[in-house]
């Protein structure tokens, strides 16, 4: 299995440093950390979709206004998975299947961009997504991004242990290397996706965490702006907190068997692609 790590999408809320830890202007730079994985049996996968091709061209008819005032969302054909695959040689027919983590408008925008593809996720996110009664639900699940749902598979909770995570699932008809791990908190259905190659495990972990800082420490270090964030978002805050809690004990204890990044900080992303 060959990895692309692909940024898609740009945000740049007001706040700086005191969003991502390194800006120097008023302006921060938080991305859409995707994956997509080149595979012998089942095509092209991608792992998350980032924003899409209608969202950069039709931002108001498909995102919430909110979000786009609030997180000063930049739009850029050449940062949307549909030309990225295009550009690594690839027709976008090639992605057979999108793993996604959670369904915000952030990670799923590009699903309509791929729609031979066969969509899997947590069956609870998907309910909840589909029965979105509240502001903030209906601010961040934005059904106009998803098309027809034909084809989707939505995943219950069970399965066997890794790491000490006690309900993950291989996904149906691929590699028993791709696992779904729920991590509920953010979303009541969030998943992180464990991928498993020649170095051992490598684990999207989503929305989860926000900042490198809360990860491969004891303590937890965040910035204020993404502190903020990440308590405006959470559906569960018990869950968020122990999953997260979970997670610093798995990057701390198994260090060298997995590797792990969120969704949006953009150094996480640097180091695995440079030229994001």
């Amino acid at each position: 299995m060959r990895i692309h790590h692909l940024n898609c999408g740009c945000m740049c809320p007001l706040g700086g440093a005191l969003y991502d830890g390194f800006s120097a202007s008023p302006f921060a730079h938080l991305v859409c950390h995707c994956l997509l994985l080149e595979t012998d049996a089942q095509g092209l996968i991608l792992v998350d979709t980032g924003m899409g091709l209608q969202d950069i061209q039709r931002p108001a008819d498909r995102l919430s206004g909110f979000f786009r005032v609030m997180n000063n969302i930049r739009y850029d054909k050449r940062l949307s998975a549909w030309q990225q695959v295009v550009d690594l040689g690839f027709r976008p027919d090639d992605v057979r299947h999108i793993i996604l983590t959670h369904l915000d408008f952030d990670h799923a925008g590009g699903i309509t961009d791929f729609p031979q593809a066969r969509i899997h996720l947590l069956q609870r996110e998907l309910q909840s997504a589909t029965n979105a009664q509240s502001w903030l639900r209906r601010q961040r699940y934005r059904p106009q991004q998803w098309g027809s749902r034909d084809g989707w598979r939505g995943y219950a909770d069970g399965g066997e242990r890794w790491f000490g995570f006690d309900a993950v699932r291989a996904i149906d008809d691929l590699s028993d290397d791709i696992l779904l791990v729920p991590l509920p908190g953010h979303t009541p259905g969030h998943a992180g996706v464990a991928i498993r190659h020649g170095q051992g495990w490598m684990l999207h972990g989503g929305d989860a965490w926000f900042y490198r800082g809360e990860m491969h420490h004891e303590t937890r270090h965040c910035t204020p702006g993404l502190r903020f964030y990440q308590w405006m978002m959470r559906s569960d805050t018990q869950a968020w907190r122990t999953n997260q809690q979970r997670l610093r004990e798995l990057s701390l204890q198994h260090s060298h068997d997995v590797t792990m990044f969120c969704s949006h900080d953009a150094r996480e992303l640097q180091a695995f692609a440079p030229r994001s």
